[in-house]
C-alpha cells in the first residue's frame, strides 16, 4: 500500500515526555517517539516535528513565579529547544538522520530556521525538529506547528495527545463524553471544542491544513494514520 501523506508535521507536547514523572524527560518515552517516528521514515515519509516544552517551563507560568510574561515566554521556548535535543538524540541513537532547527539563533546547538533550507532537509529524508516556538513571545507551540506546517507545505497536522480524539467533553473527567470520528472547522468552533489555540487553528483553517488529533501513546497508531486508516479525530474542510 501507498502512505496517504507524503510530509507530514508531527505536534508533541512537552508532557508527553514525561512518562510517569511529574517533570522532566523520562529517557523511555524518547526511545517510544523514535521508535514510531522511525517507522514513518521507513515508510519515506517526509517527517517535521514541533515540540512543546510544558515538561521544564511553561511561559504562562511566569506570571504566577513574579516573572514577565515576555521574559517567561522565552524561557519556555529555551525549553522546547531542551526537548529538541533530548528528542534529536534518541532519533540518532535509533539510526535516523535528524537536523534541530531553531526559531532563535544559537550556532552551536541548531540550525537557524530557513524555509528553502528546511523543506531540502525533508526532501533529503531527514526527520527536521523546530525548536524554539515562532522565536516570538505570546504564541503557543501550537501556533508554531500550524506555522510551519504551512511554510514546508505539510499535508496534515498530527497532533499527539493522552486521548484517542477530540470529545465532547473532557473524557478524563466526564464519563459521558462522546468521541467524534470527523469535525469540520466551523463545527469546532461552534461546539466550542479545545483542539489547537486559536491562532493556530484559525491559520489551519486558512490554509486548508488538516488536523488528525490522536493517542500518541498508542505505539501503533502514527503508522496508521499515514497509511490511510481512521484513527483519532480529523478536524478538515
Amino acid at each position: 500500500m501507498t502512505p496517504k501523506y507524503k510530509r507530514v508535521l508531527l505536534k508533541l507536547s512537552g508532557e508527553s515526555l514525561m512518562g510517569s514523572q511529574q517533570y522532566g524527560i523520562d529517557p523511555e518515552m524518547l526511545k517510544v517517539y523514535a521508535k514510531q517516528i522511525k517507522s514513518l521514515v521507513a515508510l519515506e515519509i517526509e517527517v517535521a516535528i514541533v515540540i512543546g516544552g510544558g515538561n521544564i517551563y511553561r511561559g504562562l507560568q511566569a506570571e504566577a513565579s513574579g516573572i514577565e510574561r515576555v521574559q517567561g515566554d522565552y524561557m519556555g521556548m529555551m525549553a522546547t529547544v531542551i526537548n529538541g535535543m533530548a528528542l534529536q538524540s534518541a532519533l540518532e541513537t535509533a539510526g535516523i538522520y535528524t537536523r534541530l532547527v531553531t526559531a532563535i539563533k544559537m550556532e552551536q546547538i541548531a540550525e537557524p530556521f530557513i524555509r528553502r533550507k528546511a523543506i531540502r532537509h525533508l526532501e533529503k529524508g531527514r526527520v527536521v525538529i523546530f525548536s524554539a516556538g515562532t522565536g516570538s513571545p505570546y504564541f503557543t507551540t501550537d501556533s508554531a506547528a500550524a506555522l510551519r506546517a504551512n511554510e514546508i507545505d505539510a499535508e496534515v497536522i498530527l497532533k499527539g495527545t493522552r486521548v484517542d480524539g477530540i470529545y465532547t467533553a473532557d473524557p478524563e473527567k466526564d464519563p459521558t463524553a462522546t468521541k467524534f470520528t470527523t469535525l469540520s472547522f466551523a463545527k469546532v468552533i461552534s461546539l466550542g471544542l479545545s483542539v489547537m489555540d486559536m491562532t493556530a487553528f484559525t491559520l489551519c483553517q486558512e490554509n486548508d491544513i488538516p488536523i488528525i488529533v490522536f493517542d500518541i501513546n498508542d505505539r501503533g497508531n502514527l503508522a496508521k494514520i499515514v497509511m490511510g486508516e481512521a484513527i483519532g479525530t480529523l478536524v478538515e474542510g
